[in-house]
């Protein structure tokens, strides 16, 4: 960054909104599209603005201002080289101020932008997720110089906000996740219980029995327990010591 000026209140305005959408819970896909629209508002000179993502072994637009600033984020990863890809790869942040010039770092991105888009100034920031290399932000002008090392060290004080914000989408995902694996074990684990109640045998041939079963029936385990449970449930009271399960310890049944 070239300045080290306080943060216009503007900027701490929006922070503040898209922190109480984050942990308001509201949805990954709105929060995406709340940075780049913060970040086409904010930054002097831009007029659209993408977030590319990577998304298991590829890069994907995971939010744009428009379908302008959507296609250039397809052209850099069709040619392979470009703001955006160079920001993912590299420590700084990639800025082209004017795209018109015959200096260009990418030529053929270069060439395809001019001839396809209205957009002239691009900018690139590589965005880091402890310590991995998630994505970019990525601002585009439509103006030569539009985008200007004022804009720049805007747009890196957003950058660094959607780090933090994609932070707390990859926390508030993986406490879901382990939420839903301890309740999978709970009901998996009262499954296992029922079975060697019923068939009076050992928690590992229960496990067996009910794993074994679930392949049959090509069923996931934890449903095939939940199903168990749920069986249990409707038949308690109406008939005292009746199976629990339709499950047979010699093989399996249909399960209910």
């Amino acid at each position: 960054m070239t300045s080290d000026g306080p943060v216009d209140p503007t900027i701490n305005d929006a922070f503040r909104r898209m922190s109480a959408l984050i942990y308001a819970g509201a949805d990954s896909g709105s929060i995406h599209q709340s940075l780049v629209d913060c970040a086409a508002h904010l930054v002097e000179g831009c007029n659209r603005a993408s977030l590319l993502l990577r998304t298991r072994d590829r890069f994907v637009t995971a939010a744009s201002t428009d379908e302008i600033a959507r296609r250039i984020d397809q052209i850099e990863l069709e040619v392979g080289e470009g703001p955006c890809v160079d920001a993912i790869v590299s420590e700084a942040y990639q800025h082209d101020a004017d795209l018109t010039t015959a200096s260009t770092p990418w030529p053929r991105f270069t060439q395809r932008i001019l001839a396809e888009t209205p957009v002239r100034s691009a900018i690139g920031y590589r965005l880091l997720l402890e310590g991995d290399k998630v994505g970019a932000l990525n601002l585009f002008s439509d103006t030569p110089g539009g985008l200007t090392s004022k804009s720049a060290d805007t747009g890196a004080v957003i950058a660094s906000f959607a780090s933090v914000a994609l932070m707390a989408i990859r926390a508030r995902e993986e406490a879901a996740t382990l939420r839903h694996g301890l309740q999978s074990n709970r009901e998996i684990g009262k499954a296992v219980g029922l079975l060697m109640a019923a068939h009076h045998i050992s928690g590992e041939e229960a496990f067996e029995l009910l794993r074994s079963t679930s392949q049959e029936l090509n069923m996931k385990l934890a449903k095939l327990a939940s199903q168990i449970i749920e069986g249990q449930e409707s038949q308690f009271g109406h008939a005292e010591g009746t199976a629990p399960t339709s499950i047979s310890a010699g093989g399996a049944g249909s399960a209910g």
